[in-house]
């Protein structure tokens, strides 16, 4: 299976999950009393939605290069990145607003079948997470991450949940607000996984180069090809599931300049093999020196 496939196929199980727990969060919260469900029921909304953009955006970071896009549309991935994030703290807030008002109006209890409901959700949940981050790691895909994340952050809103409705039920008349002041605290984590998935998608805009594994991969590959000596400088840049290489190649320096495009194309196609999520690979050729003994 080709690496956007599998990445597309990642997104669909995300949003048919989604939208399953999204209606069963929903109607537990409505016939259960329980805000913190309902809280919970429109952040599975939100990644209905989400999901949908990142499947449009994975599909549009795999059209080939152009004339316009010499490196391709990688870059609309993490740019997709940022519209998840958006939704997330939009879904923050629409749930923040409404447990503040809950806190504020009289409500009977949570009905003690939410938690029964809740438990299943956050053991799917963190299964969900695993999977997703897993493919996320193997495709190299900061859109995947954004997804991933949105099983984390659901999982956490379901733990606060959890807490939350088990107070208001053991503790009994008054304790009601707990199960509102959980959605309070979902909140606080939902945005912090903003930030870490925000952070690494601003990253990969900008062209940070944070690839110290991979540019000791390259290198100690680089010296194995025939005719190269050493390498200095390398520069990567990431763009969706690929990775954009400036490599400087160190090369015997009385060689003809047929003979260092033929080792430079040699390098790239090694590189190619080797290393499959890169892309375009920039060869610079140095020539070596030997340094004049004194």
């Amino acid at each position: 299976m080709s690496r956007p496939t599998l990445a597309i196929r990642t997104v669909i199980f995300s949003m048919v999950s989604s939208v399953f727990l999204a209606v069963i969060k929903f109607l537990a919260g409505i016939f259960g009393n329980s805000y913190a469900l309902i809280a919970d029921g429109i952040e599975s909304v939100v990644d209905v939605f989400s999901s949908i953009l990142v499947l449009v955006g994975l599909r549009y970071a795999e059209r080939p290069a152009d004339e316009n896009h010499p490196y391709g549309h990688g870059k609309a991935e993490p740019l997709i990145t940022f519209l998840v994030v958006v939704f997330l703290v939009m879904s923050a807030a629409t749930i923040a607003w409404q447990a503040i008002s809950h806190i504020q109006t009289p409500h009977e209890l949570p009905k003690p079948f939410t938690l029964i409901i809740l438990g299943a959700i956050i053991i799917w949940k963190e299964i969900s997470f695993q999977i997703v981050i897993k493919r996320s790691r193997k495709l190299k895909s900061s859109a995947l991450k954004a997804e991933a994340w949105h099983h984390r952050s659901d999982s956490i809103t379901s733990i606060a949940a959890f807490i939350g409705i088990s107070i208001a039920i053991f503790g009994g008349e008054g304790f009601e607000i707990a199960d509102d002041y959980a959605a309070l605290v979902a909140v606080v984590f939902i945005l912090y996984n903003c930030y870490q998935i925000f952070r690494p998608a601003l990253g990969e805009v900008m062209d940070e180069n944070v690839y110290e594994d991979l540019t000791e991969k390259i290198r100690k590959i680089s010296v194995k090809v025939k005719g190269v000596k050493d390498t200095e400088k390398c520069f990567i840049r990431k763009a969706g599931m690929k990775y954009h290489v400036d490599l400087h190649a160190i090369v015997d320096g009385e060689i003809s300049v047929t003979e260092g495009h033929d080792i430079s194309h040699q390098l790239k196609d090694r590189l190619h093999e080797e290393i499959p999520e890169l892309g375009h690979i920039l060869i610079h050729v140095e020539p070596f020196v030997p340094i004049q003994a004194d």
